[in-house]
């Protein structure tokens, strides 16, 4: 029986899914927290190549907000499940948010991380990666990989 589970989750169907497939794990007597990571504007291609200019600040905020959002979405999923559960919001200026859903996941002392196929696709898995696969390659615990299917 898992105790402590963390969820990934960024707002696309697959990872409500993955944040369902969480619920049910967790409404058996197991801890919840849903995690989102915000990566750093300045990470991407055209503000490394100096094609941005400017204070990308507000867009920073813009993200975490928005990634709040998510959270506190979760949260009232997990409420409508009476399931208790916290979250926490990471930033990853690195952009490997699979690594910081593990070190996030080790810091808590999580025994599963739940992981669906997240919403990345076009130029950022090209270069980001999958989020699952950084997350199965790295964990030290075990990782439930939830397929984006119906629920």
């Amino acid at each position: 029986m898992h105790k402590r589970i963390p969820v990934a989750v960024d707002g696309s169907r697959t990872s409500e899914v993955a944040l369902g497939e969480a619920l049910d794990l967790a409404g058996r007597g197991a801890q919840l927290r849903a995690v989102h990571v915000v990566g750093s504007p300045y990470n991407y291609p055209d503000a490394l190549y100096g094609q941005v200019t400017g204070d990308l600040e507000p867009v920073r905020r813009e993200w975490r907000e928005a990634g709040e959002e998510i959270l506190a979405r979760a949260a009232a999923s997990a409420r409508a499940r009476r399931v208790a559960a916290d979250s926490t919001l990471l930033e990853s200026d690195e952009r490997r948010v699979g690594a910081a859903v593990v070190e996030a996941a080790q810091r808590w002392g999580a025994d599963l991380i739940v992981v669906g196929p997240h919403g990345q696709r076009g130029l950022d898995w090209l270069l980001l990666g999958s989020v699952p696969e950084g997350v199965a390659r790295t964990a030290p615990v075990s990782v439930l990989l939830v397929r984006g299917g119906t629920r």
